[in-house]
């Protein structure tokens, strides 16, 4: 048996197969789970083609995380696949780009706004809309980059990171009564098309291998999809509320 037999999972974020949604959803399916995939707008038929590259053929369902309509719809829209679900994975973010890149002092406000939103709201956004499909609860594993420290160039998106993780622990303690884990895998820098579009990434990821004492390949997503599988899984079963770094162990050691 997989480490996910029988699972059912919604997992957001697949765009390329790059990403570390991607992954995920490859791995999550290896293991022995099926898979349903969110999109929308121009990039629904982006996912669509990238969901052919999977092991096994997994549905496209309608989600903008910021539309109140397409969270209202997601029960249903699942549920012409699955009767339900058993876990989630949040790999969302977006910052404009003029709130990143050295722009932390002339960020405004409708900007860092749109980045909280899309990139921290989103994750309560998500588990509320996704609820009703966990009646024997589950888990909900997010993505987020270490907002423990001011990284250089990713200003407003690091703040809004910062929201993330708190509105996990947040989501730990609300959930906890329905069954419901909110964990996180902290990854280290991966050379993802999300990760390319901030203006300066190299200035994150310099250095990474060097310092991590594991060692880091910026290349593959693998070992963060690993992580994400195994908080998905039932061998984490009193863990919430936690965040899990997969960065080679950058995180813990001194400059």
């Amino acid at each position: 048996m997989g480490l996910l037999e029988g699972k059912k999972l919604l997992i957001t974020g697949v765009l390329t197969d790059s990403s570390i949604a991607f992954h995920v959803a490859r791995l999550a399916q290896d293991e022995g789970a099926q898979v349903v995939l969110t999109s929308f707008g121009r990039q629904f038929k982006l996912t669509e083609t990238i969901a052919r590259r999977l092991p096994a053929p997994a549905p496209v369902v309608q989600l903008d995380v910021t539309n109140e309509d397409d969270l209202a719809a997601l029960p249903d829209a699942v549920r012409q696949h699955e009767d339900g679900i058993d876990g989630v994975v949040h790999s969302i973010g977006f910052a404009p780009q003029s709130v990143m890149g050295g722009n932390f002092l002339t960020g405004t406000w409708p900007d860092v706004a749109t980045a909280l939103e899309v990139s921290a709201f989103s994750l309560k956004s998500l588990a509320v809309a996704a609820l009703p499909l966990m009646q024997q609860g589950g888990s909900l594993v997010g993505l987020t980059f270490d907002a423990s420290l001011a990284w250089p160039v990713y200003d407003w998106m690091g703040v809004a990171k910062a929201a993330f993780e708190s509105t996990a622990r947040y989501l730990a303690r609300d959930l906890g009564p329905h069954g419901v884990r909110v964990n996180l895998i902290s990854a280290g820098p991966i050379r993802t098309t999300a990760a390319k579009s901030i203006p300066g990434f190299e200035k994150m990821e310099g250095g990474w291998p060097e310092r991590a004492p594991l060692g880091w390949d910026q290349t593959t997503a693998e070992p963060a999809a690993r992580g994400v599988a195994a908080l998905l899984s039932d061998w984490f079963p009193a863990t919430t509320g936690e965040i899990v770094h997969v960065d080679g162990g950058v995180h813990a050691m001194g400059m």
